[in-house]
């Protein structure tokens, strides 16, 4: 495989979701990147879930999309979307980058702020953390009335590929 490495997202939880069924709405979350597809587990009548669920897609072209999508799990007809926010990595990867190697636990190594460009609902911050580097983010989902999904990203080095770092 010519990957670059593995992308862990850990999907902590929806906020505000909006309702799909009668009073609330059947909620997962689906993560395409080319031709990966990875879920959550479905979070019954609630519109507020938390997942706290690691899925992990691998990476061979950071210009390919990272699409997160909330969906409302229908039994009898094809499921709800629910919105849908782009996961830009590419701050992060800059961060990844630079060889850290040292700092000091929970020292922010780089900052993105929300634009037009991103699905960030709040600024972001990458942090140096026990020798890895992970990334929060709150994006917020389009083509929706409302909602948001926390999210946090780590970079996974592949035995063998080639390192992103110096």
């Amino acid at each position: 495989m010519d990957a670059l490495g593995l992308l862990r997202i850990r999907v902590r939880r929806g906020i505000n979701l909006a309702v799909r069924d009668t009073a609330s709405s059947d909620p997962y979350v689906a993560i395409t990147c080319g031709s990966q597809k990875v879920r959550t587990r479905v979070e019954k009548n609630n519109c507020n879930p938390v997942w706290n669920e690691d899925l992990t897609i691998y990476i061979k072209d950071l210009n390919t999309p990272i699409v997160l999508s909330v969906y409302d799990k229908d039994t009898f007809t094809g499921d709800d979307s629910m919105g849908t926010a782009q996961i830009d990595i590419k701050p992060y990867m800059d961060c990844l980058k630079m060889g850290l190697e040292g700092l000091p636990d929970g020292t922010k190594v780089g900052r993105v702020e929300p634009s037009r460009d991103n699905c960030l609902s709040d600024e972001s911050y990458v942090v140096w953390n026990k020798g890895k580097i992970s990334q929060d983010m709150n994006l917020r989902l389009r083509n929706v009335e409302c909602g948001e999904v926390e999210v946090q990203i780590e970079w996974i080095n592949l035995p063998g590929s080639k390192h992103l770092h110096k």
